[in-house]
């Protein structure tokens, strides 16, 4: 299996030229003073995942995050779930992406927030985590596995990071009863490069790279506080354009009525 292929498809897909000038061009826009940004009102901009900001903090909960908790973010991009771990849980966060334009974008809007002491960013794969054995107390990753085939060797590698008795806290989509799915979707346009598996699939997988079940929630059914289709100020509408995102949403909203794509927010313990 070629894992360095596969990561340059995953970050060809995502990556977008000059994406932290539009991000400082759309806030700008929004007319209030940059100093005077708060997590909430970065949301829209930074927090590129179904269930935006108010999905993190029940992830966060979920987890029963502490003080002082080391955590890896893995796939983070823009750092929206880092910063707020930051500010609401007072965590220390590394985030990691193999998207240059995320992590320069992520780097802005945490200088912007005075959160370096608190929130770091870095280019790299998830497949092959630069870090030492053991390193963090947690590890986070919200709604970025669906790129990734080798789902083995990315839960092997946050195996390797996480310290005994360390979480691994995660949200991910994950196939629904009825497929198959509709696209385009916000990671695959015509499914090339979609890699979801059933929830049992990925439970399993996990399990027996070492984890054991914690908390295992299903949040399909759970509102979504995306932003919505008409603000030009989203992360969603930057990076996918107006049209693209038109035919996002309406393929989204085929695979929630039909059930053919779901959501999973889980915690699992290292053993």
């Amino acid at each position: 299996m070629n894992n360095g292929h596969d990561m340059q498809n995953i970050k060809n897909h995502w990556d977008r030229d000059g994406l932290s000038q539009a991000i400082h061009d759309a806030l700008i826009a929004i007319g209030k003073p940059l100093d005077t940004f708060t997590i909430d009102d970065l949301a829209p901009l930074d927090q590129f995942h179904r269930g935006s900001k108010g999905f993190t903090t029940r992830l966060a909960r979920l987890a029963d995050l502490k003080s002082g908790m080391k955590i890896l973010d893995v796939g983070g991009g823009l750092g929206g779930p880092a910063r707020t771990l930051a500010v609401e849980f007072r965590c220390h966060v590394t985030v990691i992406d193999i998207a240059e334009s995320y992590v320069l974008a992520g780097k802005m809007l945490t200088d912007l927030m005075h959160l370096n002491e608190h929130v770091t960013h870095q280019v790299g794969s998830a497949l092959d985590l630069p870090f030492e054995d053991q390193s963090f107390n947690v590890i986070w990753t919200q709604n970025s596995g669906m790129n990734i085939i080798d789902k083995a060797r990315l839960y092997s590698e946050i195996h390797r990071v996480i310290r005994p008795n360390g979480l691994l806290v995660t949200q991910e989509p994950v196939a629904g009863p009825n497929q198959p799915l509709i696209f385009p979707v916000m990671w695959s346009r015509d499914g090339s490069g979609n890699f979801l598996c059933t929830p049992q699939e990925m439970r399993d997988l996990i399990e027996s790279t070492g984890f054991q079940t914690l908390k295992w929630d299903d949040v399909t059914q759970e509102k979504s506080t995306m932003p919505g289709t008409t603000s030009a100020h989203t992360i969603q509408s930057l990076v996918m354009g107006a049209e693209l995102l038109a035919e996002i949403r309406k393929a989204d909203k085929r695979n929630d009525e039909e059930e053919r794509i779901g959501m999973i927010q889980a915690v699992f313990k290292r053993v």
